[in-house]
C-alpha cells in the first residue's frame, strides 16, 4: 500500500505524470569498496570522512597507513588520494583515527614547514638555544631572545657585538674591546669606513673628516666625496636646491656668451 492519497474517480496514469522527481540521496549505510585497496566493505562505520571537504569510498585502515607515509616524506599538507580531487585531510577530524603519537608527528611537522619560508636561528645563549623566528621579513640585526632577555646578531648567530661588525666579531677580542664596544655604542660614536677607528662628533657639521682623509656621514657612516649626503630629507633638499641653482647659472652663462657673441658681431659691422 503506498503513501500517495487518491481521489475516488482519477486516473492513477494522470497521477504518475504529475509526480514531482524524487533525488535519491546516497545511503552512508551501504556496503562500499575502499578505491585504495579494491576491498569490499561491509560495515559502514569503515568509510572515511573527511570532514565534509570531498566523499570518496576509502577506508580508515587504507586512510591511516596513507597518512603515515606521507609524515614519513615529512609532507604536512596531506591531499586527498583521489586522482581528480583538489581537497586536503583534514588533521583535526583526522586526530581519533592516527592516535596521539602520530597526530602530534603531523603536528610537528606542518610546524616546521609553515616556518621554512621565514628566517630562523637559534640563540647563541648554550643555556637557552630557543629556535626564533624573523616574522618581520626585513634585515634583522640586533635581536632579543624571548626567553632569556639576552641580546644577540641575528646575521651571525653571535652574541651581541656592540660597536663592531660580524666579520670583526668573529675574531678573538678582550673583555676590554666588548666594553669599549658597548660604550661606543652608547655614545653613538661612528666608525671611519676606510681605517675603521671611532669618531665622535660633538658639534658642527655631520660630513666629518676622518684623521686619515676619508669624508663621511656621521648620520649613516657612509663614506662621501662631496660636502653632503642623500641620507636624509634636509640633505636632499639641499641637493636638489644646489642643482636648481647650478642649472639656473648654466643657462644664464650660455645666454650671456650668445648675447656677447651677437653684440661683438654687430660691433664689427
Amino acid at each position: 500500500m503506498g503513501n500517495t492519497l487518491k481521489k475516488l474517480g482519477q486516473n492513477p496514469e494522470s497521477i504518475q505524470e504529475h509526480e514531482l522527481p524524487i533525488t535519491e540521496l546516497p545511503d552512508e549505510s551501504q556496503p562500499f569498496t575502499c578505491e585504495i585497496c579494491i576491498e569490499p566493505m561491509l560495515l559502514p562505520n569503515k568509510k572515511f570522512k573527511n570532514q565534509n571537504r570531498c566523499v570518496h569510498p576509502f577506508c580508515i585502515d587504507c586512510i591511516v597507513k596513507y597518512i603515515t607515509v606521507k609524515l614519513e616524506d615529512n609532507v604536512g599538507e596531506i591531499p586527498c588520494p583521489s586522482l581528480n580531487c583538489n581537497q586536503f585531510l583534514d588533521p583535526i577530524s583526522c586526530r581519533d583515527l592516527v592516535g596521539l603519537q602520530l597526530f602530534v608527528k603531523w603536528s610537528d611537522v606542518l610546524c616546521e614547514s609553515s616556518v621554512l619560508t621565514l628566517a630562523q636561528c637559534y640563540c647563541p645563549n648554550r643555556n637557552c638555544s630557543a629556535l626564533i623566528l624573523d616574522e618581520c621579513g626585513e634585515n634583522a640585526k640586533r635581536s632579543q631572545c624571548p626567553y632569556c632577555k639576552r641580546n644577540f646578531c641575528f646575521q651571525c648567530k653571535l652574541p651581541w657585538h656592540a660597536g663592531f661588525q660580524c666579520q670583526e666579531s668573529r675574531e678573538l677580542r678582550d673583555r676590554n674591546d666588548v666594553v669599549f664596544g658597548v660604550l661606543a655604542e652608547l655614545n653613538k660614536w661612528k666608525r671611519c669606513p676606510q681605517c675603521r677607528h671611532f669618531v665622535q662628533l660633538i658639534e658642527g657639521c655631520k660630513i666629518v673628516k676622518c684623521r686619515c682623509g676619508a669624508n663621511f656621514c656621521y648620520n649613516c657612516g657612509r663614506r662621501v666625496y662631496q660636502h653632503w649626503c642623500g641620507c636624509d630629507n634636509a640633505s636632499r633638499f639641499c641637493i636638489g636646491v644646489f642643482q636648481w641653482f647650478s642649472g639656473i647659472f648654466v643657462i644664464i652663462a650660455i645666454l650671456f656668451l650668445f648675447w656677447d657673441f651677437h653684440s661683438t658681431k654687430r660691433s664689427k659691422n
